[in-house]
């Protein structure tokens, strides 16, 4: 029901206990400004009031081994710091990527974390099932050519491949006028003001919200015909395995 205000009442559960983690894949190191981080602003404001514990992670910042393993230092890397990022990727309960468009795509920085995160997505949590299990997953995506639809599928993919779950309205974006012309936080450029993109950033964070409670109440993920250990066991899960009629 909707107040006087305009505010529809109070939300329906409490956040405290949730942890969300925000990657920011621009290209430019810190501190540059990062029209991305703009977006990123917005939707974690919108955690911290309802008391919801925010880390941001902007990748280009540190040294992240290229490869597809969890510790590329055991496979001949001089240094890798994703070990202790992914630490704080695993204490989230929500993580967001967030990127900007080039020639049409995602980042190499978004690219490159995406592979680090499917590095580590064969490691398996306490019930058998891969470690992202019970995780809720978005992404946001700035830039001025047309792509957000396409980075969002597939940074979206991605994620529920590896096993995060993905909340309805999970992707929001800004993009300005196609060719070269004024960026997210760019005086002018109308994008903080745009009705379109606060309502889809806002819808999203919600949605994660949402999810995130869903999924920490109810212990992750049901755990039943999606564990790979009980698999490995033997276990077939009601699959009819034609070698065995």
């Amino acid at each position: 029901m909707t107040t006087e205000s305009g505010n529809p009442g109070q939300p329906p559960h409490r956040y405290e206990d949730l942890r969300a983690l925000f990657i920011n894949c621009t290209l430019k190191p810190s501190p540059q400004v990062s029209n991305t981080q703009g977006l990123i602003d917005i939707s974690r404001s919108i955690m911290e009031k309802q008391g919801v514990r925010v880390d941001e992670i902007r990748a280009v910042d540190h040294d992240i081994a290229v490869g597809v393993r969890p510790d590329m230092t055991e496979y001949g890397a001089e240094s890798d710091e994703w070990p202790v990022l992914y630490s704080q990727v695993m204490g989230a309960d929500i993580l967001v990527l967030a990127g900007p468009i080039w020639l049409g795509d995602n980042s190499s920085v978004m690219k490159h974390v995406i592979e680090r995160l499917y590095g580590c997505s064969g490691v398996l949590n306490d019930a058998g099932q891969y470690a992202y299990y019970g995780r809720a997953g978005g992404c946001l995506i700035t830039g001025n050519e047309d792509g957000i639809k396409h980075c969002a599928m597939n940074i979206l993919y991605s994620l529920q491949h590896i096993g995060y779950s993905i909340p309805p309205q999970a992707d929001a974006g800004w993009i300005g006028e196609a060719g070269p012309g004024p960026n997210y936080l760019d005086p002018g450029s109308g994008g903080p003001q745009n009705d379109f993109t606060n309502r889809n950033t806002t819808f999203m964070t919600w949605n994660l919200l949402h999810l995130a409670r869903m999924l920490k109440d109810a212990g992750g993920f049901p755990v039943y015909g999606n564990q790979r250990s009980e698999w490995d066991a033997g276990c077939r899960f009601d699959f009819d395995n034609p070698e065995h009629r």
